[in-house]
Parts: structure tokens; C-alpha cells; sequence
């Protein structure tokens, strides 16, 4: 029996640096042909019959924290900011993503109604059950929280079977694999591995969430072809974090 099998609802958590694909420039904050190949990469699983959420960084635009210090801007102006910048993400993978002919949905934790739903959390399982797919914009609406703690709790609120973290490399090393060639990958590892190695896949608030619920994570590259299909499908080279 395929892996796809077990995964009725699955939350991928995007990068906003992603989005730039494998060579940003400071011109071109959101590559779309990087833009396109998520959103076909998206309606490959939606097609399986996966119901499929998501969460975007900003990275890509803006940076509340590195604002924040490189800049002087007061903190939470700059968290704000920086939730601002993924609405931008969440608005252009949403039209990539209906230009598939898959339905989708924008809902920002800070009210924009002229652009987006207020996120309810029983209005976002509803278009999930319809097949619609949903990005979760704005972080979690709070300053001091990361996206990736946003992912956390929006996969924990939907009742996901998986949390997927989409990455640039495939999976979590014992240290960077860009720079280190004799970097060690981990096809599997628990929460206390991960927190104790100082691994820095998720801050510490969001792989703390994910581990008292005993939520499994996925660690995978994006840019590789059909990934996010296949890593369900336990074809695709990642590594698996669980309790």
C-alpha cells in the first residue's frame, strides 16, 4: 500500500526565500517559474485526494527579526511587516494555484477582507473538506512568533496527519551540506534529537508544539521534481521527525 495512503490532510510550510528559487536575485523577490512548479507540484496531491493547507514565510520581501536589528525598527513593527510580506506570497501562490484549476482559498490572520477571509478555524477545515486548498497568511497574527510557529499551529488546529517543511536541501544534516561535503543526513530523528543538536530546522516554540502533540514532520527539498508528492508517497529523499 502506497505511504499516500495514510495522509488525509497534510500542512506544507514554504519558505518566502523559496519563492525566489535556487538563484535570487535583488531584483526578483518571487521567481515564477519556482511559483509555478509549487502550485503543480500542490494540485499533484490535491489530485490524489490529499486535502492540503499551507503556510508561506515572507523571507523572500521582508524579515521581521533581521528588520528589526539591521535596521532599528521597533520589533513588533517589524514582526507586522514582515507578516505583510507573506500575504504578498500567499496572494501570488493562490493565483498560481487557480491557474491549476485547483480552488484555493487566502485566510490572513490580520483582517484584510478586500483581499483575503478572516481565518476561522471551522470555515478553513470546511473549504479543505470542499477541496479547496487553503494558505494561512500573516503568520499567527502575533508579533514574536515565526512562521514556522504558525505552521505548527495551523497544522495542530486542522488536525493534519503530517506536517511537511519545505526546505532547499533534502532533509535535515548534521551540519550544512552546501559547505561541509562529508555533512551526515538523518532519515530519521525525534524532537528531542532535533532540539538537543541544535539542528535549526524550527525555532524551539514550533517543534515544541509539534511534540507534545506527537504531530510527525517531514523534512524535504522543493526544488526537486514532483517532491511533495513523492515524499508522501516515501519515495522521495527527506527525513521524518517524530516523537
Amino acid at each position: 500500500m502506497s505511504d499516500l495512503k495514510k495522509y488525509k490532510r497534510v500542512l506544507l510550510k514554504i519558505s518566502g526565500e523559496a519563492l525566489s528559487g535556487r538563484t535570487p536575485t535583488l531584483s526578483q523577490s518571487i521567481d515564477q517559474d519556482m511559483l509555478h512548479k509549487v502550485a503543480a507540484d500542490i494540485r499533484q496531491v490535491v489530485m490524489q485526494g490529499v486535502e492540503v493547507c499551507l503556510v508561506i514565510g515572507g523571507g523572500n520581501i521582508y524579515r521581521g527579526v533581521s528588520g528589526s536589528k539591521s535596521h532599528g525598527i521597533d520589533r513588533v513593527t517589524s514582526d507586522h511587516m514582515g507578516m505583510l510580506a507573506t500575504v504578498i506570497n500567499a496572494l501570488a501562490l493562490q493565483n498560481a494555484i487557480e491557474q491549476e484549476n485547483i480552488p484555493c482559498r487566502v485566510m490572513s490572520a490580520i483582517p484584510m477582507q478586500a483581499i483575503g477571509e478572516v481565518y476561522i478555524r471551522r470555515r478553513a477545515i470546511h473549504h479543505m473538506e470542499k477541496g479547496r486548498v487553503v494558505i494561512f497568511a500573516a503568520g499567527t497574527g502575533n508579533p514574536f512568533f515565526t512562521t514556522d510557529t504558525a505552521a505548527s499551529l495551523r497544522a495542530l488546529e486542522m488536525n493534519c496527519d503530517l506536517l511537511l517543511k519545505a526546505t532547499k536541501v533534502d532533509g535535515v544534516y548534521d551540519k550544512d551540506p552546501v559547505q561541509y561535503l562529508d555533512a551526515v543526513h538523518y532519515k530519521t530523528l525525534s524532537y528531542a534529537d532535533l532540539l538537543s543538536k541544535k539542528l535549526e530546522v524550527m525555532d524551539a516554540t514550533a517543534v515544541a508544539l509539534v511534540r507534545e502533540h506527537n504531530l510527525p514532520m517531514a523534512v524535504f527539498s522543493i526544488f526537486e521534481k514532483d517532491s511533495f508528492l513523492n515524499v508522501l508517497n516515501g519515495t522521495e529523499k527527506h527525513t521524518l521527525v517524530t516523537e
